[in-house]
């Protein structure tokens, strides 16, 4: 196990744990949170803890190509009146993702501190924020981190309304020009709609 200091730096990935886990310790800076992305590492903990640094393998990744749209989905975004947007409310976004219940999990790994840290990568461009709107509400939406190297790390998203994360994913999905969407771990919700599990040194050549 890795310890960080204030240095700026990760071990190789290959050293991470079975499950994932690479380092602990370091903080939140944006240029720490770059480093990380950029070398296919994410952070993920809650507050009884301190940071943890992950990258799996196999690592769970959307082709954009391969998005799968049912019969039912067509429906609902042809006929439903949702809006989606890009950055209109960052902020408001992140928060009601770390506000949403989880299945299985007590509490948030969204803390305070990532909000606050996610919130300035986002005013530095580097986050990014979709929202669905419905009868001018915010009703679902989802952010992550753009490497702006055609990859886009997806990070949470949360749901007010039925379908309406589904809505936002999806749209979100047909107007990119990413070549990849980095789910980061298995999600049946995600497998649904094309997500898959890929080697880390594939996801890795993609950065």
């Amino acid at each position: 196990m890795y310890y960080l200091n204030e240095n700026i730096q990760f071990p190789d990935v290959s050293e991470a744990s079975p499950e994932g886990v690479l380092a602990i310790g370091g903080d939140l800076s944006v240029e720490r949170l770059i480093l990380a992305y950029k070398t296919g590492i994410f952070p993920w903990f809650d507050d009884a803890e301190p940071i943890v640094w992950w990258s799996p393998d196999p690592r769970f990744v959307l082709f954009p190509e391969k998005l799968k749209v049912s019969k039912s989905m067509r429906q609902v975004l042809r006929n439903s009146n949702f809006e989606v947007t890009v950055n209109k409310n960052f902020k408001a976004v992140i928060t009601e993702c770390a506000k949403m219940k989880r299945d299985g999990q007590a509490g948030t790994w969204i803390t305070q501190h990532m909000i606050d840290a996610y919130v300035e990568l986002h005013k530095q461009g580097y986050a990014k924020s979709i929202e669905v709107w419905q009868y001018d509400k915010l009703v679902a939406g989802l952010y992550g981190v753009d490497l702006n190297n055609g990859v886009f790390c997806g990070e949470s998203m949360f749901t007010k309304v039925s379908n309406a994360s589904k809505v936002g994913f999806i749209t979100f999905i047909q107007h990119t020009n990413y070549k990849l969407i980095d789910c980061q771990v298995y999600t049946n919700h995600l497998e649904s709609l094309g997500a898959e599990e890929v080697d880390r040194e594939v996801f890795l050549s993609y950065l």
